[in-house]
């Protein structure tokens, strides 16, 4: 049976409503991933990386793909993103197969990747200067995604002026810029402090709620997954596969609705948690 969503309220910007079961209807489908495995070579040996990696993601979700270091959730989300290709299997975005990088899929990563010498409306404008966008245009879709992502009055700075989660902030507005079908998220919060990666979470989630995108999120912080998302694609090692896609039945607003300390939030932890028994101490570095 498939997952339940709950109806979030209207948010200014473009209206998002997620679909409920109960009704009968469903979200249209995506991206797919279909038998997807990944070979890399290494000393004069394959090493097999990803194997048959099968899920989907529709329209709006918000999926986080959690799992420890060498399951391959980084290789499958640059595989989506084009920057790799599998050895087998095909990934289907909005019904085409795809090929390569291109700006219908945004990227953020880790690192985000600012030119120091623009100022921040400057390096929200780089992909769609790249596109040929005309400077009056760019400039009004660079202004907007800053306002998406709370940094309206912000836009003169330079990189060295504005905080690390500002410019983070940025670099999701560089993404969003090019109205992507997908917005590819790679650990965007790991480095940053605890105080400041909760903030993040709650503002990419306020920024999911206003426009719709769907997000696909790489994370390896199990609280950070049960947070944000609404299925938890959990990745098992050796070679990386799915190992469960858990449905995140948490009421949204999140951030309004949710503690960490619930019991339902703890349950879902506990679930996850569990699922990882098999492995060895070395190669557990889930955050909990």
């Amino acid at each position: 049976m498939r997952t339940t969503f709950l109806e979030v309220p209207s948010i200014e910007g473009k209206n998002r409503k997620m679909e409920m079961e109960r009704d009968g209807t469903e979200n249209k489908t995506l991206l797919e991933m279909r038998e997807v495995s990944k070979t890399f070579r290494k000393d004069g040996s394959d090493v097999l990386v990803l194997q048959d990696v099968n899920f989907s993601i529709c329209e709006g979700e918000f999926v986080c793909i959690l799992g420890p270091t060498g399951c391959g959730k980084s290789v499958t989300l640059q595989i989506v993103a084009g920057l790799i290709e599998q050895t087998t299997g095909s990934v289907i975005l909005d019904g085409k197969e795809e090929h390569g990088p291109g700006p219908h899929k945004g990227m953020v990563f880790q690192e985000y990747a600012l030119l120091p010498w623009r100022s921040v409306v400057e390096n929200v404008e780089i992909g769609l200067e790249l596109r040929g966008i005309d400077k009056k245009e760019r400039r009004r879709i660079a202004l907007e995604q800053l306002a998406t992502v709370g940094l309206s009055g912000s836009e003169e700075q330079k990189v060295h002026e504005i905080s690390v989660g500002m410019r983070q902030r940025v670099a999701i507005a560089r993404a969003l810029a090019n109205d992507p079908k997908i917005l590819l998220m790679d650990e965007p919060f790991e480095a940053l402090d605890a105080l400041t990666k909760e903030e993040m979470q709650i503002q990419i989630l306020k920024v999911w709620e206003r426009t719709g995108t769907t997000i696909l999120f790489v994370t390896h912080d199990v609280d950070e997954a049960i947070f944000l998302s609404d299925r938890i694609c959990v990745m098992d090692i050796n070679p990386g596969r799915v190992k469960k896609m858990l449905v995140n039945q948490l009421p949204r607003p999140r951030h309004e609705c949710v503690s960490r300390t619930d019991k339902a939030f703890n349950d879902m932890r506990d679930e996850i948690i569990k699922l990882y028994s098999s492995l060895k101490e070395e190669e557990l570095d889930l955050i909990i």
